[in-house]
């Protein structure tokens, strides 16, 4: 064991004309957005809106105020809840007050049809709702950068895993029959009513996510418009009637901003310190179901590079999965696929010339498999294996007096294992923003010949590169934070077959 103790400064962010700066507020309202002076940056965005009418008139009026300045309330922190300036302000881009077009959609029937006892059916008849006018979006002649999509309480409420409907209606299959509908099986049962209701389901309803969030992004994909998914409620924050555990409006509109801009195709920021030629990728593990006994799964890769662009690619399928140690391993043959498709997609896309490759994966990687990846990897370019997962209930440390440890602060334990801490007291907030004791992550090099104390900062960087939100920094590396979200969306729709490759599709 090591007592090699310290910590690392916050890592910097560049914003337009190269400058540095540790907090992307500070960044984007003194200098804008990375990408402000480069061909790709979205100087006018297109967007429409789907849902209910009243989620779309709250639409309009947030983004009335979103293109000027929106202040913390009275008495609130400035460092910690830092003003908005602004769309333009601080994107040198306009998001119009209204949009290029408008889909209205009856939200009585939404909500009928989001409390069908049957989650498969429920979460797979408000999707279709939704992906009808996505489809008419794309037989106009506009070109949409983003689409917003209006969500009443009642459907994020109800259509998700384990939701239970108070004032449910229709019959629920049994678990038998479930199954059989997944495995895209019938019977003559389902065929004659007696004492059933007529039949109102499809068998591809049952190889779908109860989850409409992650269905609904799966399903759009094959539009090619980015969606940006919002609970009327989270519009509504002002409002005593509507008001929810949320950050103040000026907050909001930070985090709905960045993501709305990226989506858009922008690029808010992107790491100052990265060494060029460097990718991360993280490795996912979604199960096909929750049977103990069950081992089969799928993976899927995230790659990120020093821009902070992401490129999704899914794996194989097969019994990857341990009852015994609860890990995922999979096959030199799967490994090799895995790598090599991801690869072959950043070669397509125009990606330079690698000279490293940083595995990361909540599971532990196998001998057997990083000879795998070690087949796919370019000759020439270095490939280390890490485990990187956050310790609940293990390693801790404090500071004298009341306030919890520094983010950054690392303990290297030896020379292939290190715990850093990613969340913890923040200097240029003043405070540490979190509720729970800072939990480290325990970081691991498993695999191939690197610096585990370089490996810490660069997932420490990491921790910067979350474009959904406006924030100092995130308590996991995006490699790891978003793999479940991402693993959810491709493995648990498997009937989907148009995937975008690119990232902003998943989050």
């Amino acid at each position: 064991m090591s007592l090699e103790v310290g910590v690392f400064g916050e890592p910097l962010i560049e914003f337009r004309y190269g400058q540095r700066l540790e907090d992307p507020h500070d960044g984007l309202s003194l200098f804008g957005p990375y990408d402000s002076d480069l061909p790709s940056h979205p100087m006018n965005i297109t967007y429409g809106v789907l849902g209910p009418p009243d989620g779309i008139k709250r639409l309009k009026e947030w983004s009335e105020l979103m293109t000027g300045p929106i202040l913390p309330e009275e008495g609130l922190d400035k460092r910690l809840w830092p003003p908005f300036p602004g769309f333009e302000a601080a994107y040198e881009a306009v998001w119009p007050t209204k949009p290029a077009w408008t889909y209205p959609m009856d939200k009585a029937e939404l909500i009928k049809a989001s409390q069908h006892r049957d989650p498969y059916k429920r979460a797979f008849d408000v999707v279709d709702k939704y992906l009808e006018g996505i489809s008419i979006v794309k037989k106009r002649d506009e070109s949409f950068d983003v689409l917003v999509c209006m969500v009443p309480e009642e459907v994020w409420k109800y259509c998700r895993p384990l939701s239970r409907p108070g004032e449910a209606w229709g019959r629920l299959p049994t678990k038998k029959e479930r199954r059989r509908r997944s495995e895209g099986q019938s019977s003559i049962k389902d065929w004659v009513s007696g004492k059933l209701e007529p039949l109102d389901w499809t068998l591809d309803q049952y190889r779908l996510s109860v989850d409409f969030r992650r269905q609904l992004k799966a399903k759009s994909m094959k539009f090619g418009i980015p969606i940006q998914i919002i609970r009327e409620s989270t519009l509504r924050a002002d409002s005593e009637e509507y008001r929810r555990q949320l950050s103040p409006v000026s907050d909001i509109a930070w985090n709905l901003s960045t993501a709305l801009y990226y989506k858009s195709g922008g690029k808010p920021w992107k790491l100052a310190d990265a060494r060029e030629g460097v990718c991360y990728i993280g490795i996912a593990f979604r199960r096909s179901s929750d049977d103990e006994r069950n081992r089969t799964a799928c993976c899927a890769a995230q790659m990120f590079l020093d821009s902070g662009d992401g490129i999704i690619f899914l794996g194989d399928e097969g019994p990857w999965y341990s009852p015994d140690d609860h890990q995922f391993h999979l096959s030199k043959k799967a490994a090799r696929n895995l790598l090599k498709g991801i690869l072959k997609t950043y070669e397509d896309l125009e990606g330079k010339k690698l000279k490293e490759i940083f595995l990361h994966s909540r599971s532990s990687i196998g001998e057997l498999e990083y000879i795998g990846y070690k087949k796919a990897c370019p000759p020439g370019v270095k490939l280390v294996g890490v485990n990187v997962k956050l310790e609940r209930g293990g390693m801790k440390l404090f500071r004298n007096g009341r306030k919890p440890i520094l983010r950054g602060t690392f303990w290297k334990w030896n020379e292939n294992r290190t715990y850093l801490w990613a969340s913890g007291f923040k200097p240029r907030l003043g405070t540490y923003d979190g509720w729970e004791t800072p939990v480290p992550l325990k970081i691991e090099l498993q695999h191939g010949k690197a610096n585990v104390k370089q490996i810490a900062y660069d997932i420490f960087c990491l921790t910067k590169l979350n474009y959904n939100a406006c924030k100092l920094g995130d308590s996991e590396p995006v490699t790891i934070m978003f793999s479940d979200a991402v693993g959810e969306i491709l493995v648990s729709n498997p009937i989907v077959k148009d995937r975008s490759p690119n990232f902003k599709f998943y989050i």
